[in-house]
């Protein structure tokens, strides 16, 4: 680009040389006439030429190009005089070019144009913008090397950087040096450290700078007067604090000081009354002070605030604060009645007013009334700025128009509208938002391209996008990335870092990421707590919860509705609705509002653990606080309701329109499992041509559950049509839909079949994977053919596939259900020799082997190996232990595992309570046979059939052997036989003989026995 306008602008020169002399001739301007002088300084001509283009790209924000012109010039040795270098340094430190302005500085002074006071304050406040005060403070001080000195403006600059970074202090330090020096300070010193103490909310500190500034004497016997800019600073001030009351008492001693409050002074006020919610004050100080004119002012304060001997009236900016204080406080139709209002009376509203009406109205879901706004203020040539369109752009990227969005994207380039760090992290948001994160990382390259400067949140709004698509490699990098640029991350940063890595279950480095935050005294809030935590149940790491909340509690956060989702899920997880419900409440008494999110996961437990009423009255509750169902919560609702089974489809469907939600993928899924559910495969299939209605292609899970129901309901080849008709319209098999297929095949048990069902979903685009080869082996293996099995795992091997633990367990079980322990115990040798990582599930299928077959040695070798592994027993390995020395009467060690087991937190299944009792029952033990299934109750552990079988036996038995306690004994199996008949359990045929003489009067066992096994005989 240098090269370029060097070249142009030397043949520009050489041209001019030529023409210069007929130009002159015919020019009628004096000899002596600027443009005359300029003509004959050709150097002076081009010079002004590249300041007038260097401008003008300043200007259209053209920032590159503006440099580029600029070392253009100077290659051409053109040296612009001080006047024109003063318009450079300016204007390039408006623009922001901190950096740029620096060099220019070093490159005037090296083409020996001497700087003037002028000068200095640019490059001063160019370094002040970016917190150099080391090289401001030198420039400051400097006055040696040249023939002026640092004047007041020069120190108003550096006081004002000092304010701006926070280090008011250091500024009126430097305020006193100044005065030492002999620099009288103005009322803009006294302005700015007003202003430097009240963002700090030091506000005692700004009154008294003040009144000790506007006391004292000058140099030249002046006195720093009180202004309304002064009082104006102080006055906003108190309002941000939230103490409007005293800036009201402020208004009033202006006036006794002789100064006229002006319509900043009104505006702010009335802004500080509406962050405050006092809309009736803010409305009052409109209304009677600034529309009336009132000449007495009774010590400053009347009932709706300060009145002076002034007429003000309302101006754009009073409506458009209690317009943006009404829309804060979400008092939508207030907002909008302000706004008919200023239009009423003729007060034309600006782009700011513009753009606060029309994001009122995009945050109420009014787009069209919005889109209206947007045209009729271009119509009345009020033009829009870079926040109108941002208010749009992410509305509709919210709502997933992305087209739309791009399209107001070209209208604001078409319009010459800057693109800043806001906007370009504006359309960044949406389109992560919206799913399209790698076009958002496209959009941070621009960021970069427009030599704009991504702030902290603009880094965090792409750390959180790529943490939703789990690349915390591209995370890493992007937090490297604000290393270098000195960006410092924010909590929110980190918090969304902890979250990425938990949903990749990398636990460790979202711990380490907590500790950098502490190391550099970020403070953890309550969403990153809950991030972690959540994290740790997900990843079953409940040791690490405890501590977490308690590290929580100690840095004094409270609960929010995202830890109280966390500890729900959990305990939905776990069945504990009771404790779920229990935390809910407790919540709310503690204040805690739960949200549509908290709601929706306490129904949806309370649904999949059988309390439909507790249920329907969350959703009730939902309804009752105007919470709102969205179509999450509703397909709850809708997938309870159909599970239960006492609701019809349709009218359940048809009442979504009630609530005005268009139906999901989800939607159509549950609808479509329940018609499965009640074998109505029609209406299932008529769905599919539902949801073309609504926009929407069946997925996967559509094309699974229509599967699963079919092959469950033994419709195999009706599942397969179905398949081959999705895969003409672009749908392909998925592994699972493989499995559920293969299952189904597995019930003719014939190998054929099972291999022609894998080779038609193969033909229709399923991905030939080690899934899919493990899902064969599995199914293979689990009707015994061992050999059928290692046959497709030699095949797999040859497709380039190794085995993993899943595949290497279904063979281990595949020929222990064939009672080969011995290949079983080859196929285990063999994955230690190819390095693959047996799990507990390889351990427990070896033991259950072991133990079917009585090989009892072999179970505790094996069982000491796991252990010596580092492979702790879990409820499945006790269950297998305690039923393995129960099968061959050892009793004692049946006992002793058990109660290691219970000691451990496991409970045990129902057929090891049953073999347990059994063992009892046969040893005459009913005692303890009855307080084992007294333990069964209490630990939520269901008894069955069998379960009363042997209870029942046991009782009969003893009752034959036991003649003093026969009563007794046969009162108990009564007793245990209407508990059985209770719960729709059938007896056996041994359990109804056994009955038969308890139940019968004297005399008529047969007939009793032969009435029994005719009334089961028909329920079975």
């Amino acid at each position: 680009m240098s090269k370029m306008l060097v070249g142009s602008m030397r043949h520009f020169i050489k041209h001019f040389a030529h023409t210069s002399k007929p130009l002159l001739s015919r020019s009628f301007a004096p000899a002596s006439s600027p443009q005359s002088l300029m003509i004959r300084n050709p150097h002076r001509l081009c010079t002004s030429l590249f300041c007038t283009l260097i401008h003008l790209f300043l200007r259209c924000r053209r920032l590159s190009k503006a440099i580029s012109a600029f070392s253009a010039m100077r290659d051409c040795k053109l040296t612009p005089e001080l006047h024109d270098w003063n318009g450079l340094l300016h204007h390039f430190n408006c623009t922001g070019l901190v950096h740029q302005v620096t060099l220019m500085y070093q490159e005037m002074i090296f083409s020996g144009v001497r700087p003037d006071v002028a000068t200095k304050n640019i490059v001063v406040h160019s370094l002040c913008k970016v917190g150099d005060f080391d090289r401001a403070l030198y420039f400051l001080r400097d006055n040696e090397d040249y023939s002026f000195i640092s004047d007041v403006v020069t120190y108003n600059t550096v006081i004002w950087g000092f304010c701006k970074f926070g280090c008011v202090e250091m500024g009126l330090g430097l305020a006193s040096e100044m005065v030492k020096r002999g620099v009288d300070c103005d009322s803009f010193t006294c302005n700015i450290l007003v202003k430097g103490f009240c963002d700090k909310g030091m506000l005692e500190n700004a009154n008294l700078v003040m009144d000790m500034m506007c006391s004292g004497v000058n140099t030249d016997r002046t006195v720093i007067p009180r202004d309304v800019v002064g009082f104006n600073t102080l006055i906003n001030g108190y309002c941000k604090a939230g103490e409007v009351s005293a800036g009201l008492q402020l208004m009033g001693r202006m006036t006794k000081e002789g100064l006229l409050p002006d319509i900043v002074t009104y505006n702010t006020l009335i802004d500080g009354f509406c962050e405050t919610g006092q809309f009736a004050s803010a409305k009052c100080l409109m209304d009677k002070l600034l529309d009336c004119n009132v000449s007495k002012v009774d010590d400053g304060v009347e009932k709706c605030g300060i009145v002076a001997g002034v007429r003000q009236r309302a101006d754009h900016i009073t409506y458009t604060n209690l317009i943006v204080g009404y829309s804060k406080q979400r008092q939508i139709e207030e907002a909008l009645t302000v706004y008919q209002e200023m239009l009423g009376k003729g007060i034309e509203p600006d782009v700011v007013t513009f753009s606060c009406v029309i994001n009122l109205l995009l945050k109420s879901g009014r787009f069209a009334d919005a889109k209206y706004l947007f045209n009729e203020m271009i119509k009345v040539g009020v033009n829009p700025n870079h926040v109108t369109y941002s208010n749009l752009v992410d509305f509709l990227l919210k709502n997933s128009d992305v087209m739309t969005a791009f399209g107001l994207k070209g209208q604001m380039i078409v319009r010459g509208i800057t693109f800043d760090v806001v906007v370009f992290t504006t359309f960044m948001d949406g389109l992560i938002k919206a799913g399209w994160v790698r076009e958002a990382e496209d959009v941070f390259q621009n960021i970069l391209e427009y030599n704009n400067v991504p702030n902290c949140i603009t880094y965090s709004v792409l750390i959180n996008g790529l943490c939703k698509i789990r690349d915390m490699k591209g995370v890493e990098c992007v937090m490297q990335l604000m290393e270098e640029h000195n960006v410092l991350p924010n909590v929110v940063t980190y918090s969304s870092v902890i979250n990425g890595y938990m949903k990749c279950r990398m636990l460790q480095a979202a711990i380490n990421i907590l500790q950098d935050m502490v190391r550099q005294n970020i403070l953890p809030n309550a969403f990153t707590y809950g991030s972690l935590i959540d994290g740790c149940f997900k990843a079953g790491r409940k040791d690490m919860v405890e501590s977490l909340y308690e590290d929580m509690k100690m840095r004094g956060l409270e609960d929010n509705i995202f830890i109280l989702d966390a500890f729900m899920n959990n305990l939905k997880k776990d069945g504990r609705m009771e404790e779920a419900e229990t935390l809910f409440k407790d919540s709310m008494l503690r204040g805690l509002l739960p949200d549509r999110v908290n709601y929706t996961t306490l129904m949806d437990g309370l649904f999949k653990s059988g309390k439909e009423s507790s249920a329907l009255e969350v959703a009730e509750e939902i309804m009752a606080k105007n919470i709102g169902f969205d179509i999450i919560t509703y397909n709850v609702l809708l997938n309870g309701l159909l599970r239960v089974g006492h609701y019809d489809v349709q009218s359940i469907y048809t009442g979504m329109q009630q609530f005005g939600l268009t139906p999901d993928h989800a939607t159509f899924n549950t609808l479509i499992k329940a018609y499965c559910r009640e074998g109505k495969f029609d209406h299932s299939v008529r769905l599919l041509d539902e949801m073309k209605v609504h926009g929407l292609k069946p997925n996967a899970i559509t094309c699974n559950v229509l599967v699963e129901g079919l092959c469950k309901s033994g419709k195999i080849n009706a599942a397969m049509d179905l398949l081959n008709e999705l895969f003409v319209a672009g749908l392909c098999p998925t592994t699972f839909t493989h499995k559920l297929v293969l299952t189904a095949a597995s019930e003719t048990k014939r190998a054929d079949i099972i291999f022609m069902m894998h080779k038609k979903l193969v033909a229709m685009g399923l991905n030939l994977n080690l899934t899919v080869y493990s899902n064969l082996i599995t199914v293979l293996c689990g009707l015994k053919m061992t050999r059928k099995a290692a046959s497709v795992l030699e095949e797999m091997r040859k497709a380039g596939f190794h085995a993993d633990t899943a595949i290497y367990n279904a063979l281990i079980q595949g020929h222990c259900k064939s009672s080969h322990l011995e290949k079983a115990s080859a196929v285990y040798s063999q994955m230690i020799a190819e390095e693959v990582s047996p799990n507990i599930t390889t351990y427990n299928i070896l033991l259950g082997g072991f133990a079917a077959a009585g090989l009892v040695h072999e179970v505790a070798k094996l069982h000491s190996e796991m252990e010596e592994i580092g492979f702790a027993p879990n409820g499945t390995t006790f269950d297998i232990l305690v039923c393995g020395h129960g099968k061959i009467g050892n009793m004692k060690e049946s006992i002793r595992l058990y109660c290691e087991m219970i000691t451990r937190g496991f409970v045990p299944r129902t057929s090891t309570y049953n073999l347990l009792i059994s063992n009892f029952a046969e040893m005459g033990k009913m005692k303890q046979a009855m307080e084992l299934q007294n333990e069964m109750k209490a630990r939520g552990v269901p008894s069955n059939s069998s379960t009363y079988d042997i209870l029942i036996t046991g009782w009969c038995n003893h009752a034959y052997q036991e003649r003093s306690m026969k009563k007794l004994c046969e009162a108990e199996a009564r007793k245990l036989f209407t508990e059985m008949n209770d719960k729709g359990f059938i007896p056996s045929e041994t359990t109804i003989s056994k009955l038969s003489p308890v139940l019968a009067k004297p005399g008529k066992v047969a007939e009793a026995q032969r009435l029994l096994d005719k009334l089961y005989k028909t329920k079975r």
